[in-house]
């Protein structure tokens, strides 16, 4: 073997390790983010990949899901809560999820068989079932309705909530000044 030759044969080598640890870090990050196996086919994260968000006319509906994955169970939405930790899922959160799912199906024509919902250490499948998508129907019914009220009554009593709120400034029921 010629010197050429070797050092040839050592940076093919180094390029095939330096390939086999990226691809073992992306595997790592991954299976950190939550993200099932298969295709992603949608991102909204800001950082690799922007999307336009999905409308669904028909329903008066517009979201914009974190990711919408392919794989062998169809498409699935995903949403992140990066700093959120619960023992069981928010109901707001669901029915986020749920938006997300109707979404899907209206613009992709593809009824997703359940969402994916990332909390810090932890994911929760939720199914996108009858029971599911009525309980949303029924939310945003009580959505609209409330949008046509000149009074809405706060439904929490959590400061922290209100001192994130984009209405607060408009809001004489604040919990912080």
């Amino acid at each position: 073997m010629t010197t050429g030759q070797a050092v040839l044969l050592v940076f093919v080598l180094l390029a095939a390790l330096a390939a086999l640890l990226l691809w073992r870090l992306a595997r790592a990050g991954r299976a950190r983010s939550g993200l099932p196996r298969g295709e992603i086919v949608y991102g909204d994260t800001g950082e690799w990949m922007a999307a336009e968000s999905l409308f669904a006319p028909r329903y008066r509906l517009t979201g914009k899901p974190d990711y919408l994955v392919r794989n062998a169970d169809g498409l699935v939405p995903v949403e992140v809560k990066p700093g959120r930790r619960a023992a069981e899922p928010y109901e707001a959160d669901i029915m986020q999820l749920a938006a997300y799912c109707l979404l899907v199906q209206a613009t992709r024509g593809e009824r997703p068989p359940y969402g994916l919902l990332r909390y810090e250490g932890r994911t929760f499948r939720i199914a996108y079932d009858a029971t599911l998508e009525n309980a949303l129907f029924d939310t945003l019914d009580a959505m609209r309705a409330d949008a046509q009220r000149s009074d809405v009554p706060r439904s929490h009593t959590d400061p922290v909530r209100c001192r994130y709120c984009g209405l607060r400034e408009d809001c004489h029921q604040s919990l912080v000044d």
